[in-house]
């Protein structure tokens, strides 16, 4: 065993016996560009993330009980607090929902939250989301307006008793409630529990980058919460890790639901969150570079697939006026295309931390999601001489 192997075992031992999951970085899978004290969106700071992770029975579907393996996921750009940012978004192929996004465009704002869930809990989260603002006055001095909750979606009714509904409002309450900055839980978490990647377990993941742009450094966070995507697509730095790995634990299914699926199928939502003073023309630049970073780990698309993202900038604190202008800041266009790097690093690094903080999932009628297997994908890029 060399050098390397043995370093990522002994990390591997650590995150469990500290309670922490290792990530990509850990193992040694290298990766381009420099990220930021956690390597994840809440390095963009105000950023704050939160889960509720809702896991219950075993065995035989019935709908209404379970199996449960769902969960719900919420991002706050600057906090708990009333404070839009600018804000855009993409849609790589709509098969799939993120609530409020017309406003988001026609206004240049978000307004509120990010959560993200299972396809069938996105009418309760968002009017969950409403009554949250109710509840703890979301608006100044009890000011009284219309919002659109921001809710995106990933479809987990392969392992999750989807049409039993089982994401209540305490759920969404719960994953406000955890949203803090620092360390980002990944994997099997929030809206990302029952979730299938590019053949293996997949869920949430997160990654950022330092971006240094004349005498400015700026940062740009991701979030993921990733469905998508075929196994024999799967590549990791550059190495076809699906092909090497083909046979290897092959996802399971042993009772479909009623599906027309077919191989690639699938979703991912990210969430590109940053520092740097971009106007909302200038963040759907950024949201559509989203897809070249799906595309180096293997996403292709599909015509299954739901592939929808939102970018934010959380400078220019002041921009938001409802009856007074104001001065804002941008960035040059000329100046932008280090940050259109550092998101399609960022998106790749956090859809393969998603798979190496997951873990191996069983569901509905046994149906059973596998974890990436830490040691083999270590010898695969090693086989690549991605690894020394």
């Amino acid at each position: 065993m060399n050098r390397l192997a043995t370093l990522a075992i002994l990390l591997t031992l650590s995150s469990v016996l500290y309670g922490q999951k290792p990530r990509a970085r850990d193992l040694g899978v290298p990766f381009d560009g420099s990220p930021g004290k956690w390597n994840a969106i809440t390095d963009v700071q105000g950023v704050q993330v939160g889960h509720s992770t809702i896991i219950s029975g075993k065995g035989e579907h019935i709908i209404g009980k379970g199996p449960v393996r769902t969960g719900v996921t919420a991002i706050f750009p600057r906090g708990k607090k009333f404070s839009p940012v600018y804000a855009n978004w993409y849609s790589l192929n709509g098969n799939g929902e993120m609530t409020g996004t017309t406003w988001v465009t026609e206004s240049g704002f978000l307004e509120t939250p990010i959560m993200i869930t299972n396809t069938n809990s996105v009418g309760l989260v968002r009017d969950a989301v409403l009554k949250w603002y109710v509840d703890h006055g979301w608006y100044e001095d009890g000011e009284v307006w219309y919002t659109y909750p921001v809710v995106g979606e990933t479809y987990d009714g392969y392992f999750n008793d989807i049409y039993g509904f089982h994401v209540k409002e305490k759920h969404v309450y719960e994953a406000i409630s955890n949203a803090t900055g620092g360390k980002v839980e990944e994997g099997n978490v929030g809206g990302g529990t029952g979730m299938v990647c590019l053949g293996f377990k997949g869920g949430i993941g997160t990654a950022s980058r330092l971006v240094h742009i004349k005498d400015s450094t700026y940062t740009v966070g991701v979030l993921v919460q990733s469905n998508f995507g075929s196994k024999r697509n799967f590549t990791v730095a550059g190495v076809p890790v699906g092909r090497e790995l083909k046979d290897t634990l092959n996802y399971k299914i042993k009772e479909l639901p009623k599906s027309r699926r077919q191989e690639g199928d699938g979703s991912i939502i990210v969430v590109v969150a940053t520092d740097a003073p971009l106007l909302p023309h200038q963040l759907k630049r950024i949201a559509q570079r989203v897809p070249l970073g799906i595309g180096m780990v293997g996403g292709r698309g599909s015509n299954g697939s739901g592939d929808i993202f939102i970018a934010f900038s959380t400078a220019n604190k002041e921009a938001f006026s409802r009856d007074g202008n104001t001065m804002v800041e941008t960035l040059a266009n000329d100046r932008i295309s280090p940050l259109f790097e550092a998101t399609v690093q960022g998106v790749g690094e956090a859809i393969i931390n998603a798979m190496v903080a997951a873990e191996t999932l069983e569901g509905i009628n046994g149906n059973t999601a596998y974890a990436l297997p830490h040691d083999l994908l270590i010898s695969v890029l090693k086989k690549y001489n991605r690894l020394e």
